[in-house]
């Protein structure tokens, strides 16, 4: 009985079911199957492809619609700000600074008084040359009272010698005192006038111990301080500047290859760089004929000048410059690497009625590639003829080569003076290498495997 009661209170065991193995030749058939699927799925996209490839030859390009706009032809370089009218106040004599009656910022007028210079030294030169000029004066007058003297004496012996009343010697005599008379008059003279020159100077050197604006202007800069000692033996020490910030100077270095372009007289413009908006113009008023080479590049000095009546324009501002060759207003524009160049013997382009998509491909691959930086640098080089081709997009989608009349051309746009018109598509460029390799190519070519 307990027996039966363990028998009935032990749990079931659970009952394990095995699924049995598929047969060998229903997994090589399954295998098999699978693997056809996926061969024809990759062979009907690689077909598609192909197909799609043929007839979309346009696949290779990228488009662009033309426009209209405004386009300029510059010259580009740097430039730094200088006052067109300023000058470097000094001192012509020695001695300290004894006071500054200016700083930097200062707005002068001509005569204004700007520094002294200790005139001590210059003070006393000045009271010695007068000094001695009064001593000669007084030997001066002491020598014409004996000149006087000597024309009494030598009168009365030639009187008394018509009345044979004196000496041959005596007469000899009064002649001699009478001519050393006048020529100590003419030295003391010619001492005078060598001491009033003295005088002159030291009056001059006295008068330059003051120091005083030679123009209007603002003070831009100040050499030296109150109590300084400045020497002009060598070389005049400059104390301040004062320059007239209502006109300014944009002194721009133009490259050896950009010079050539550049005429007096041509328009200008430039932006700075805390004001990149706003646009200051001015007139090309000269360029220097003597180079500057930095680090081995040569550069020309062209100089233009701005009216600055606000003062917002400062001295050693850094100025971007444009110097304008040629611009055009509300012109009909594309890209410059939509232009392609028409070479000698080239085909001429076919209309858009016979020409099928086929022979456009064909056309456009024959018509030569678009102008590139590689091309000399500068892609203008390649339509200097002003005449170039484009591939207009047609309504059915085929492409048509035409040739446009070229206009003003910068380094990405040009101007179109005939030939096309606004809202009409065109080939912009051409895709890379790779792409046009594998366009070309067709269903042979390598392409990636749909995931599956």
């Amino acid at each position: 009985m307990d027996r039966i009661e363990e028998s009935l209170l032990k749990p079931e065991a659970p009952v394990v079911t095995r699924k049995l193995p598929m047969p060998r030749r229903r997994r090589t058939r399954a295998a098999l199957a699978l693997a056809v699927a996926l061969a024809f799925g990759a062979g009907g996209y690689t077909a598609w492809n192909a197909w799609s490839d043929r007839h979309a030859p346009t696949r290779e390009y990228t488009f662009t619609v033309v426009q209209r706009g405004d386009l300029e032809d510059s010259v580009t370089a740097t430039g730094i700000l200088q006052p067109r009218d300023y000058v470097d106040v000094g001192t012509q004599v020695s001695g300290q600074l004894k006071k500054l009656h200016v700083e930097i910022g200062s707005v002068v007028k001509a005569g204004q008084l700007l520094a002294e210079i200790d005139p001590t030294v210059y003070l006393s030169r000045v009271d010695a040359d007068r000094a001695q000029l009064r001593t000669q004066e007084a030997q001066l007058a002491d020598k014409q009272s004996q000149l006087a003297l000597a024309e009494q004496q030598q009168q009365r012996q030639a009187n008394l010698m018509r009345e044979n009343a004196t000496t041959q010697d005596a007469m000899d005599t009064a002649a001699a005192a009478l001519r050393s008379a006048q020529a100590q008059i003419g030295v003391l003279k010619a001492q005078m006038e060598q001491t009033s020159s003295s005088l002159r100077g030291d009056e001059a050197n006295l008068n330059y111990t003051k120091i005083y604006a030679p123009m209007s202007g603002t003070v831009v800069s100040q050499s030296a301080k109150q109590g300084q000692t400045l020497n002009a033996n060598q070389s005049a020490p400059v104390i301040v500047r004062i320059a007239d910030l209502s006109t300014m100077t944009v002194q721009s270095q133009v490259s050896e290859a950009d010079v050539a372009k550049l005429k007096v007289g041509q328009d200008v413009y430039f932006t700075t760089l805390g004001s990149q908006t706003k646009r200051w113009t001015g007139t090309l008023r000269q360029i220097n004929p003597t180079p500057e080479v930095v680090n081995n590049v040569v550069l020309y000095d062209a100089l233009f000048d701005v009216e600055n009546p606000d003062r917002a324009l400062m001295t050693q501002m850094t100025a971007q410059v444009f110097f304008i060759v040629a611009q055009a207003k509300d012109a009909v524009l594309v890209p410059v690497s939509a232009l392609h160049p028409i070479g000698a013997g080239e085909r001429r382009p076919r209309s858009g009625t016979d020409s099928t998509k086929k022979g456009t491909a064909a056309g456009a691959a024959n018509s030569g590639s678009p102008a590139r930086a590689s091309d000399g640098g500068d892609p203008r080089a390649r339509f200097t003829s002003g005449r170039a081709m484009v591939r207009v997009v047609n309504s059915d989608g085929s492409l048509e080569d035409r040739e446009v009349r070229v206009g003003v051309m910068s380094r990405v746009s040009a101007q179109i003076v005939s030939g096309i018109e606004p809202g009409e598509q065109i080939v912009a460029s051409q895709a890379a290498p790779a792409a046009q390799a594998r366009a070309a190519s067709g269903s042979n070519a390598p392409r990636m495997q749909p995931r599956i």
